[in-house]
């Protein structure tokens, strides 16, 4: 059975009895929403997720690419591989570097 979590995400076709799914498990998300690419899918329940946004460079008046890394865990009822672009929620920290969980691949 899967549980609203306050978000209008396709909810995953699969169950799992992952305790830190928010869907199928106890973890609650709260505070941002990241939508980033996944550079690597290599760890078996955790991604690495990599969001581009505009940087202000102020000596030249204009905008230059960044780039922040993020880790995210990974449900077993979700699937991901390397290049998906995912949407991640913030929840509460899991690990010393993974505070985000996969919630939704966009596509």
């Amino acid at each position: 059975m899967t549980k609203n979590i306050g978000l209008q995400v396709k909810t995953p076709k699969t169950e799992c009895d992952d305790d830190l799914c928010p869907f199928h498990g106890v973890l609650s998300i709260r505070g941002k929403l990241v939508q980033g690419k996944v550079v690597s899918a290599r760890a078996p329940k955790t991604v690495v997720v990599q969001q581009e946004f505009p940087r202000l460079d102020i000596k030249y008046k204009r905008y230059a690419r960044s780039q922040s890394k993020l880790h995210a865990h990974r449900p077993q009822c979700i699937d991901v591989k390397e290049g998906d672009i995912v949407l991640t929620a913030e929840c509460r920290p899991i690990s010393k570097s993974v505070s985000f969980v996969v919630v939704e691949v966009v596509s």
